[in-house]
């Protein structure tokens, strides 16, 4: 079997990209392999490939997600380089500063992407990926009606999901889904990360922040919200959600309703990965209230 990185550098060969010396290892990602490559005389690379692709769009569907982060939303993100059915290559970020004041510029850079890129519909003009799963962003007039078809009931009939959840789970989350207008507040659409966890916020060469790894979407804002908060945020991080809920005016209720937001990102990460690091138990905690009692 060939090592990750060898893999890696031939994929730079065959795209062209002769000029790299070496390619070490890039951690944080879990669904494709990564590294940081080395050249000659440029600077270095950022490089991401799959061994098989889940389709010839997956990454030109990343890098047009980064795309619309920086032009649309105004939010930091990597150069695109060259974006391929096997390969994406970036520049280099650098890893976050271990500050409270990087966290507080983050949530002033987040509430602006959510605030300045309001939408009538809900959804985005293609499909993209969540990991090695596509995501479902057909347009919707209806955010709840976008959010239980295509962000929560699209998962059921995965094997992992249906092997993790019993047939009162799937019966709970469709009756969940039934009520969220009743659970939620009805928000506009706006511009959304996706996949908006602590990895995937760098910081560029000067120390601002800095977005990879999108599933981007016109949905409500609380959807990246949820997802940070239910994924163990630093310690540094903590004024963050603060400053966030001061900037876009949220109401005491959100953390109330992070667990009903984040069951998206759950089912997601259980329909993907066979180690689902409590997904499958957080998810069954949230849908309790909604089984019916025999």
């Amino acid at each position: 079997m060939i090592p990750p990185t060898t893999f890696l550098l031939e994929c730079l060969h065959r795209a062209g990209i002769r000029d790299v010396v070496t390619v070490r290892p890039a951690t944080g990602g879990v669904a494709a392999l990564a590294g940081i490559a080395t050249r000659r005389d440029a600077p270095p690379l950022f490089v991401k490939a799959f061994g098989d692709a889940p389709t010839d769009d997956v990454f030109r569907a990343e890098a047009e997600g980064l795309v619309a982060l920086r032009d649309l939303g105004g939010v930091a993100t990597p150069e695109v380089i060259r974006a391929e059915r096997e390969l994406l290559v970036l520049s280099v970020l650098h890893p976050r500063p271990h500050s409270r004041s990087f966290w507080e510029q983050f949530a002033h850079a987040l509430a602006r992407l959510h605030l300045n890129t309001t939408h009538p519909r809900f959804g985005w003009h293609r499909d993209n990926w969540l990991g090695r799963c596509q995501q479902v962003n057909t347009w919707e007039d209806d955010g709840f009606a976008f959010f239980a078809q295509h962000r929560l009931l699209r998962w059921l009939g995965q094997p992992r999901v249906d092997a993790a959840l019993d047939s009162a789970d799937r019966a709970a989350l469709e009756r969940l889904c039934q009520r969220l207008p009743d659970l939620l507040p009805d928000r506009p659409a706006c511009l959304t990360h996706g996949d908006l966890w602590a990895h995937n916020v760098l910081a560029t060469p000067d120390g601002q922040p800095a977005l990879i790894d999108p599933a981007v979407s016109y949905m409500w804002a609380e959807v990246d919200l949820a997802h940070m908060w239910s994924t163990s945020p630093p310690p540094e991080a903590r004024r963050f959600f603060d400053v966030y809920a001061e900037l876009t005016s949220l109401d005491d209720d959100w953390r109330v309703r992070m667990p009903i937001v984040q069951l998206r990102q759950h089912l997601a990460v259980l329909a993907q990965f066979d180690d689902d690091w409590g997904a499958g138990d957080q998810i069954r905690a949230t849908l309790a209230p909604f089984r019916r009692r025999s």
